[in-house]
């Protein structure tokens, strides 16, 4: 990796400052986000797609930004500071030189990004300034790669620890090697575009006929099923140094004349056609789909080798294990077990994508500002609650039964117990891509059949994608074996359901005999479900996915959740004290 001449360092400049208003944004390019810090303290986060209800919609998130105010009672006027989370000029100068050299291949894509930048990316501080109705003093940027170390480090456990960002890019910079300690940020090493294993992870995501920024989880899920046996191919895509730096053979990449996959002529020659992103997947039958299988997991491979190395390169610079990383690459689930399991302690919170760039831009200017880090992050549940008298009120009026409880979880956890398929709603939204018991589907994690019925009829989507086992946290070391403790409230690890207690997480144990983890805090609502169903059936675990329809965002109102409920054949919905049936 080339070490940074002239580091970016975080350093409070501020002491014994006001309390502060900061509002972070991430926009642009996928998944907007705003995030809201008063005197020093994470109150609200919450991405534009829950509003807008455009899955990963990038624009700017006004909705998103407004609500986090609404929730924490204040107007815009009373900001402090509007931090976005990347550089608009730094970017366009990336582009600018990326596409001259790569001249006359980028003649056709380049004009569009040129335009595409300078129509309106680029004046993203004003637009921003002027749709909050701030003044455009108060609007600034940060660096796209200190926003993700920043999420990743500020509001992690750790006083010390090596931060890794890895994404497809930022401004410029791809994957950057950090040092935290205490309050501030080293950036110590960084690799730049067009070297990037995001952009090589999304690549053959959209060979595999998946999209790209939507379908590389479905890629980690898809891995399981196959045999790394193309690794020879793959090899030809990246070398890997022992540092942990690598370069991409940029002969099979086409990020400048085709950015919707992102890949050349001549990886469809190496590797066969892109699959048709409308076939139906059989991988029991078709040997095409069971050959993907076997790209994926080759390419998992790959990924992990890459993280591994980068891992143990940041271990030696810094000397301490402590891990936190950032990054669309650091919600590979299955890549964060194997740095677990090669002994690093490791950090990734639950928006860890481009979501958490506004976390991170908001944690900066807060950390300047008051000369403190926030209190570590323990839980997602950052946006708007709901209500049960206002669910009661739309569900009636759309002719649905309605009753109120005194114990929801109770008689969530016994309609599960009864074999229902049971929308969950209580509490406020969760920040991320994960459904972490706020606005889930849950259903009792055996027979397999609960996942079949769950993909195929209410989902709608992969026969092959797994569902999360939510676990008990005193529970879980009896049902999985041993997994990274930091990572699994936050859904960003997998573990090795144990031997014993397979038979009974059936609709939840993946091919590969994994699980996508999540544990649960006995305390809560969730974990108060749980513990019932346990006491019922003595397994302490529910199968838990998001509650949303295909290539929809997670539901965010009540009126979201009657919508989903309404279109789809699951059977109870609990939105907050209030149980609705259809009649």
């Amino acid at each position: 990796m080339t070490p940074v001449r002239s580091p970016v360092r975080l350093s409070p400049s501020k002491p014994n400052s006001p309390p502060s208003c900061i509002l972070g944004i991430s926009a642009q390019s996928h998944d907007a986000a705003a995030a809201l810090f008063i005197d020093g303290e994470l109150v609200a986060a919450m991405q534009e797609e829950r509003f807008s209800r455009i899955k990963n919609d990038p624009s700017l998130p006004i909705q998103a930004a407004e609500a986090c105010l609404r929730l924490a009672g204040l107007e815009a006027k009373a900001l402090d500071e509007v931090v976005f989370y990347e550089n608009p000029y730094a970017k366009l100068e990336r582009i600018l030189r990326a596409g001259v050299r790569e001249l006359p291949g980028s003649l056709r894509q380049l004009p569009r990004a040129l335009a595409h930048q300078l129509g309106h990316k680029v004046w993203v501080l004003d637009a921003l300034a002027s749709r909050l109705g701030v003044d455009r003093a108060k609007v600034t940027s940060r660096d796209h790669h200190q926003c993700h170390a920043a999420s990743a480090f500020l509001l992690s456990p750790f006083e010390r620890a090596a931060v890794l960002t890895v994404d497809a890019v930022g401004e410029d910079v791809t994957t950057a090697l950090w040092l935290g300690d205490g309050t501030s940020l080293t950036c110590l090493e960084a690799l730049h575009f067009p070297h990037s294993l995001g952009l090589l992870y999304s690549a053959l995501t959209a060979w595999l006929g998946f999209e790209v920024n939507e379908g590389e989880y479905k890629v980690m899920g898809l891995a399981a099923f196959g045999r790394p046996s193309f690794e020879a191919e793959l090899s030809k895509l990246m070398t890997l140094e022992v540092d942990g730096s690598f370069t991409l053979a940029l002969e099979y990449f086409d990020s400048h004349t085709n950015t919707e996959v992102g890949f050349s002529k001549k990886l469809e020659a190496l590797l066969g056609p892109r699959r048709n992103p409308a076939r139906p997947w059989d991988l029991e039958n078709d040997a095409a789909d069971r050959r993907c299988a076997d790209v994926a997991a080759s390419l998992q491979a790959m990924l992990e080798r890459s993280m591994l190395q980068l891992a143990a390169r940041a271990r030696e610079k810094t000397g301490t294990p402590a891990l936190c990383l950032a990054g669309g690459v650091a919600l590979n689930a299955v890549a964060n077990s194997k740095l677990a399991a090669a002994g690093f302690d490791v950090f990734v919170q639950p928006a860890a994508g481009d979501a958490g760039g506004a976390l991170g831009a908001a944690a900066l200017a807060s950390v300047e500002r008051t000369s403190r880090r926030p209190r570590p992050m323990t839980d997602a549940a950052l946006g708007a609650p709901v209500s049960g008298a206002l669910a009661t009120e739309l569900a009636q009026s759309l002719g649905l039964k309605t009753a109120r409880t005194d114990d929801p979880a109770a008689l969530a956890a016994s309609e599960v117990v009864k074999g229902s398929v049971v929308a969950w709603v209580n509490g406020r939204l969760e920040f991320g891509p994960r459904a972490l018991g706020h606005r889930s589907l849950l259903a009792m994690p055996n027979p397999a059949e609960v996942r079949e019925r769950i993909n195929r009829v209410i989902k709608r989507r992969e026969p092959f994608r797994p569902f999360a086992p939510a676990v008990l946290e005193s529970a879980a070391p009896s049902w999985f074996e041993p997994f990274a403790v930091r990572l699994a409230p936050f859904m960003t690890t997998v573990a090795t359901v144990r031997e014993a207690a397979r038979a009974r997480l059936e609709a939840v144990t993946h091919v590969d005999g994994t699980a996508r983890l999540q544990t649960v805090n006995e305390a809560t609502a969730f974990g108060r479900l749980i513990g019932e169903v346990g006491a019922a059936t003595g397994v302490p675990v529910v199968l838990n996915t998001s509650l949303n329809g295909k290539g929809e965002p997670i539901v965010n109102t009540e009126a979201d959740a009657l919508a989903f409920f309404t279109s789809h054949p699951c059977d109870v919905m609990v939105i907050d004290d209030v149980v609705i049936t259809k009649p």
